[in-house]
C-alpha cells in the first residue's frame, strides 16, 4: 500500500538538521532504525517474531520524509496493508507512527550527538530515561499513582491470555491504567481486558502505554490498543522505565524475556538500599500455569536465594485478588511517597546499580564471562542472571543475536554446578513447553549451560 500520512498525535515539525539524519543511512544516519521501527508499527497484529522474516517480508517498504515549511509528511511505499481500512490508515496506527518518528528523532539528535547516552553514573543515565519519557509526555503532573506494568510472554497459550483479559478486566474496574511491553500476548491481554472496565466505569482517558527498544521492536509489533507507544535505546533503559514508571508489576507466564524482567525487578528490590520500598508484585496465571510459576520459584530458590520468594506473592486462578492486591498496593504507594513528598509520576528513589543500567553487548564472549556463581551477593547474581536470559532473547528474536549464532554457534554460559543446573532446567523447560517461538515454529537453542 502507497499512501502519505499527515502527523497524529505528536512530532508536527522537523528541522531541517533533523531531516537530513532522518534520511542519512550508515552509522551517522537514523533512516535504518527509522525504517525498521515504522515497518513495526505498519505490521501490527502481524505474528511474526523473526526479526530477519519480518525484513524480508517486507523487502520493498519504504519511508521518506516530505519536507514542507508548514509541517512534515511521510511518504510510504508498498507498506503493510493491514495499517489500512478502505485505503486510510487507521487512526491509532498513524498516532503510533508519529510517536516512533518522535522517540527516534529525539533519542538520535537531542541525546545520542550531545553524548548524554555515553554515561557511566546510573543518576545520569536514570536522567536520561527520565527525559525520554518526559518527551514522550509518559510522565505527567498532576497525577494519582494507578499505573500497573504487566509482564509476560508473547508466546502463551489461549488459557493464558484469556486469563490476562480477566486480570485487565478487573483492573480497568478498579480505574487501574496499564503499562506493557506493547507486543502480543500477555501484553496485549491485559490492555484489552482494561478497555472494557474502563468502558464500564465511564473512563475516557484510559492509559494503555507501551514501552519498547529498536532491538527486539520487530519481533514484538505493538499491538493495536497500546494508545502511549515509548521506544527507549536498548534494554537495560526500558526495563529502568518500566520500573520508575510503574506503581505496581504483574507477572503472567512468559519465556526468557519475562525471566529477565523479574531478574531485573527482583535484583533491584533485593538491593538493601530499596528494603523500604513499597512495590506490590504479583505473578499470576491461570490453574494450568500452576508448575509453571513453581518452577519459576525452584529456580529462583536456587541461584538467588529463597529470601526473594518473600518480594512477590503468588495468585493462580484468581483474577479478582490480583487486582484488589494491585489497588491496595498502590494505594500504599501512595501513602509511602505522600509522606516523604516523593513525586508520583516518576520513582526517583528507586536505588539501581550501574550493573543494571550499562547496556550489555550480547557476544559469545561477553556471555561466557558472566559470573554465575553463588558466591557473590544475590543482587549481583541476579544481574548476570539478567544478562543471561538477555542474551538468549537476542540469540532468539534480535537481528545482530540471530546473525552472532549462525556464525558461531551457541552461546555458552558458565556457571556453578547449582545455578548452571538450574539454568539448564528453566531454559528446557521454556523450550519444551514452546515458549520460545510463537505456535507452529520449531525452535533450535541459541545456547548452550556448561557447569
Amino acid at each position: 500500500m502507497d499512501a502519505t500520512v499527515k502527523p497524529e498525535g505528536s512530532l508536527e515539525i522537523l528541522s531541517r538538521e533533523e531531516v537530513m539524519r532522518l534520511r542519512a543511512g550508515g552509522d551517522s544516519g537514523l533512516q535504518d532504525l527509522f525504517r525498521k521501527c515504522a515497518l513495526a508499527v505498519l505490521n501490527t497484529g502481524g505474528t511474526e517474531d523473526d526479526v530477519r522474516s519480518v525484513m524480508r517480508k517486507y523487502a520493498d517498504f519504504e519511508i521518506s520524509i516530505i519536507e514542507l515549511d508548514r509541517g512534515v509528511r511521510l511518504e510510504l511505499k508498498n507498506a503493510p496493508e493491514s495499517a489500512f481500512v478502505d485505503g486510510k490508515m487507521i487512526r491509532g496506527v498513524r498516532e503510533l507512527l508519529f510517536a516512533v518518528l518522535r522517540d527516534v528523532v529525539y533519542i538520535g539528535t537531542e541525546l545520542t550527538l550531545g553524548k548524554r547516552l555515553d554515561v557511566d553514573s546510573p543518576g545520569a543515565i536514570t536522567e536520561t530515561v527520565f527525559q525520554i519519557l518526559r518527551n514522550a509526555r509518559a510522565v505527567r503532573t498532576p497525577v494519582e499513582p494507578d499505573l500497573v506494568v504487566c509482564w509476560g510472554g508473547h508466546s502463551i497459550s489461549r488459557a493464558e491470555y484469556d486469563y490476562t483479559k480477566d486480570v485487565g478486566y478487573e483492573l480497568g474496574l478498579r480505574a487501574l491504567n496499564v503499562c506493557t511491553g506493547c507486543g502480543a500476548g500477555a501484553m496485549k491481554g491485559p490492555m484489552k481486558g482494561a478497555t472494557i472496565g474502563h468502558s464500564k466505569q465511564r473512563i475516557r482517558n484510559g492509559r494503555y502505554i507501551g514501552i519498547s527498544e529498536p532491538g527486539i521492536i520487530a519481533a514484538e509489533s505493538p499491538n493495536p490498543i497500546v494508545n502511549e507507544l515509548v521506544i527507549m535505546p536498548d534494554i537495560e533503559k526500558r526495563l529502568e522505565a518500566f520500573v520508575r514508571l510503574g506503581h505496581g508489576i504483574i507477572v503472567f507466564p512468559g519465556g526468557v524475556g519475562t525471566a529477565e524482567e523479574i531478574l531485573y525487578l527482583l535484583g533491584i528490590l533485593m538491593h538493601p538500599d530499596n528494603r523500604e520500598q513499597p512495590m506490590p508484585v504479583v505473578f499470576t496465571g491461570p490453574a494450568s500455569s500452576r508448575s509453571y510459576f513453581d518452577m519459576i520459584g525452584r529456580f529462583l530458590e536456587a541461584t538467588v536465594g529463597a529470601p526473594a520468594r518473600e518480594l512477590f506473592r503468588v495468585i493462580i486462578d484468581d483474577p479478582q485478588a490480583v487486582a484488589r492486591m494491585m489497588a491496595e498496593g498502590v494505594a500504599n504507594v501512595r501513602t509511602y511517597r505522600h509522606e516523604r513528598d516523593e513525586a508520583y509520576f516518576f520513582n526517583w528513589n528507586l536505588a539501581i546499580d550501574a550493573d543494571f543500567q550499562q547496556p550489555f553487548e550480547v557476544t559469545h564472549e561477553a556471555m561466557a564471562a558472566l559470573n554465575l556463581s553463588r558466591d557473590q551477593p544475590p543482587h549481583e547474581l541476579a544481574a548476570d542472571l539478567r544478562r543471561a536470559f538477555s542474551g538468549v532473547v537476542a540469540g532468539n528474536v534480535r537481528e545482530d543475536g540471530i546473525r552472532r549464532v549462525e556464525a558461531h554457534g551457541p552461546f555458552e554460559l558458565r556457571g556453578d554446578a547449582a545455578v548452571a543446573r538450574a539454568l539448564d532446567e528453566v531454559l528446557s523447560a521454556f523450550v519444551a513447553d514452546h515458549r520460545m517461538k510463537l505456535e507452529g515454529r520449531a525452535y533450535t537453542p541459541c545456547f548452550r549451560v556448561v557447569a
